[in-house]
């Protein structure tokens, strides 16, 4: 496992290529549903909106991922770089869950990023939508890779 302070390659300026790596290597670690893990990849001080929630730092992000993970059952989550700059990404991403009494949901959303030089993610602003879907609706069936899945343009 990583350091506590231990930077995150690749670093900014990005590329096409090493932004795409940032977000495929962020979708991996989410779909690990470790809070501990997922949260070293920010800084100490990062600061979120997810939604209507803001935090800062990364006792509260492990605070909150450990309850979001709680709630949200079989979760499985697809993202795909939107845009980049030298030190900016925006994604777009597709999960799916299901809830306490069983129903599923796909939640549709854009996260934009932060990055400092050393390559931890200083910001994060999340939007996201949750759709009601049946089990037969999934796309992230257990044994399907992500990253496979055809999502049409009209879920984009």
């Amino acid at each position: 496992m990583a350091s506590e302070n231990q930077g995150r390659p690749p670093y900014p300026p990005f590329t096409a290529e090493t932004a795409q790596i940032k977000v495929k290597a962020a979708q991996d670690a989410w779909n690990t549903k470790n809070p501990a893990k997922v949260k070293l990849a920010y800084t100490t001080d990062s600061i979120w909106r997810n939604r209507d929630t803001f935090l800062q730092g990364r006792d509260e992000i492990e605070a909150f991922l450990t309850k979001k993970w709680e709630r949200e059952n079989g979760y499985r989550l697809r993202k795909e770089l939107f845009s980049f700059t030298d030190n900016k990404i925006a994604v777009q991403f597709w999960y799916e869950w299901y809830d306490t009494e069983g129903q599923w949901w796909r939640t549709y959303g854009l996260e934009d990023w932060t990055f400092s030089d050393d390559g931890l993610m200083r910001k994060r602003q999340m939007s996201g939508n949750d759709v009601k879907i049946t089990h037969e609706e999934r796309w992230y069936k257990d044994g399907v890779d992500v990253n496979t899945v055809d999502i049409s343009e009209k879920h984009w």
